[in-house]
Order: C-alpha cells, then structure tokens, then sequence
C-alpha cells in the first residue's frame, strides 16, 4: 500500500519549486504504478479531490493549500522497450527527474531532448504541459503516453494525436481525467544534437541555425544558459524559486500584430498567427528585472520568472502577477496567461 499520511501539519509548500502553498488534507507518497492507481481510485470513489504533484516545479498552490488527497509521484525507472537501427524508445516512470532522463540520453548516444537539459520537474510533468525550451518541444519525441483514465477506470496507452499536444498544453494541462504514470520518448542513435534552431542556442553554440553539435556540448551550454537566467533550480538562490516562465509568450492574429504596429522581436507561429515574447511587452511595459511585491519579485536575471523571495504568499506573488498582467493589457492590449497551473487560487 502507499505510505499514507493525515497531513494537515504538512505544508505543500515544501514540495513545491516557488516555496509556496497551504496545507495537505491527506497526503500519499506512491513509488510504483499499482500504488498511483490504488490511490487515484480510492480518491475517486469516495469523492475526494486529488493533486498530483511531482516535481513541482509548474504548478502555483494557494495559500489554503489542498483539501483532499495529494498524490506525491515518487516513482522511478526508465527502460528500453523498442530497437532500431536508428532509435530506441524509453519507457520512463512519471517520477522519474525530468534532467536526469536528459542526463541518461546524453550519456547513452541518444538524441531529442538535450536542449530540454536543466528543466526542473519530472518526466511525468513534461507531456501535461508540452515542455519546451531552445527550439525542443516533448511533443518532437513522444510516441505514448501511459495514463490512468478516472473515467473509465483503466490504464491506457495515448497516441500523440489523442494527447493534444499545443503550445504549452494538451488533454492533461487542464482536465483532472487522466493521470500520467509512464511516457514513451523515441530518440534517436546519435551523439550529436538534432539540428538547432534556437538562434541564442546557436549563437553562444558558435554554429548557424540547422547545424548540429555533440549532445555534451548541447547540454551544457543550455544549462550556463538556464543557470545565468536564474532558470535551474539553487537552494541559495532565491532568483531558482519560481516555476521558471510564469507567462506564456503571446500568439496574435496577423492582423493584430499588424495593428499593433510593435518594433518588436516576434516569429511565426501556426496558421499565419505571430508569437511575441512575453518578457518584451512587460519588461517595455515599466516592468524591470528585480520589480518587487510583498516578499515576492520578478527574478533579476529573467524578467518571465516570478519568483518567492523568502518571505512571500501566493496571494503576494500573484498579486504581482495581476499587476503586470495589467499592466502589458494597457500598454499594449495584449493579454497574458499563466502557464503553470493553478490550484485552490486564480489570477
């Protein structure tokens, strides 16, 4: 059986990357699959609500913290269940340390997600939200997601196509449905990168665009990058205590961008429609690096990152989040979402 805890001494706060969130109704630590379903199903037949929490590393829990039953995913495990000549398929366990699967595949001649290096958070986490990060997405690699669907009671393989995978969402992000208890990446047999497209990547890389490199190299110049923005996690660091980008980058219409008239850094996203940075209109919209709330602030390395300063609340930190959301709506009439979830709380 899991290990099982009345928990409202137990603050989630504690396993959370922003050091914020109330207390825990029952909180339930699982390491292997049948534990997670037991769980899952248990919560569901007698009503409860139930959190699932991991890494923690993108999701904002309020203040009240949870009533209900918190699942702490600590399962681990990842395996080869399919060989070619060219690629293989890993099976990894929804708890299993995002980065330490990334780590794994550089070390193993494997690539696909080398420019996903330093991303907080576990393997589980990355499909829900469709991590991406220098011009990878998890969408580029998965073939299935293994979940445990509450409405039908059943464990189930996902194809892409089923997942919806989006900019930074799918099927999961928003829906209380599905649990994540495995996925399956195809990388592929090289010991270089696939091809960059990240001009910054590149730029500091010293390659053009569409050239490859050796993973190592890939890896670790993608964590100097993360670390100078604050953007991989430091005990010692307050800037690391965020859920990294709190806002999702905007997708306008052709015609609004047009309208909008922006002498503005801006690539083009799906169907004609134009993504601006976020970190652009806010930073233009009186918004610095290191502005500060109560207890809480915009990171001084990454103005994206909204960030605990030790002494903060969730109320606190997404006060700060209005004022700048409010404040890029007036200046420029563009609308900001979060992209973590939110729980017990809202913007």
């Amino acid at each position: 059986m899991p290990d099982v805890t009345a928990a409202p001494q137990i603050v989630l706060s504690a396993y959370t990357t922003l050091r914020l969130g109330g207390p825990a109704g029952i909180l339930t630590v699982a390491t292997d699959t049948d534990q997670v379903v037991a769980t899952v199903r248990r919560a569901t037949e007698e009503g409860l609500p139930l959190l699932v929490l991991a890494g923690g590393s993108n999701v904002v829990i309020g203040d009240g913290g949870f009533d209900g039953t918190v699942l702490l995913l600590r399962t681990r495990g990842v395996r080869v269940v399919e060989e070619r000549e060219d690629s293989v398929v890993l099976r990894v366990a929804a708890g299993e340390p995002w980065d330490d699967l990334v780590a794994y595949a550089v070390e193993k001649g494997l690539s696909g997600i080398e420019c996903l290096s330093g991303i907080p958070g576990s393997a589980g986490a990355t499909p829900i939200q469709n991590v991406g990060a220098y011009g990878q997405e998890v969408a580029h690699t998965i073939v299935a997601v293994h979940a445990y669907d509450r409405q039908a009671g059943t464990l189930r393989a996902m194809s892409p196509s089923e997942c919806g995978f989006a900019y930074r969402a799918s099927v999961f992000k928003h829906s209380d449905r599905y649990v994540v208890v495995e996925v399956d990446f195809r990388l592929a047999r090289s010991p270089e990168s696939a091809p960059i497209r990240y001009a910054e990547l590149a730029r500091h890389l010293g390659v053009e665009a569409g050239d490859r490199v050796p993973l190592r190299q890939a890896r670790d110049t993608v964590r100097s990058l993360r670390a100078r923005k604050g953007m991989v996690l430091d005990a010692d660091d307050a800037d690391t205590w965020s859920v990294g980008s709190f806002f999702t980058n905007p997708v306008v219409s052709a015609e609004q961008w047009a309208a909008l008239g922006l002498d503005a850094p801006h690539w083009p996203g799906e169907d004609g429609t134009v993504k601006i940075p976020a970190a652009w209109l806010i930073e233009r919209a009186g918004f610095p690096k290191g502005f500060a709330g109560d207890g809480v602030a915009i990171s001084t390395k990454h103005t994206l990152a909204l960030t605990n300063r030790g002494t903060g609340t969730t109320e606190s930190l997404l006060a700060l989040a209005r004022t700048v959301r409010d404040g890029v709506r007036d200046r420029f009439g563009v609308e900001l979402h979060p992209e973590p979830v939110l729980v017990n709380c809202k913007l």
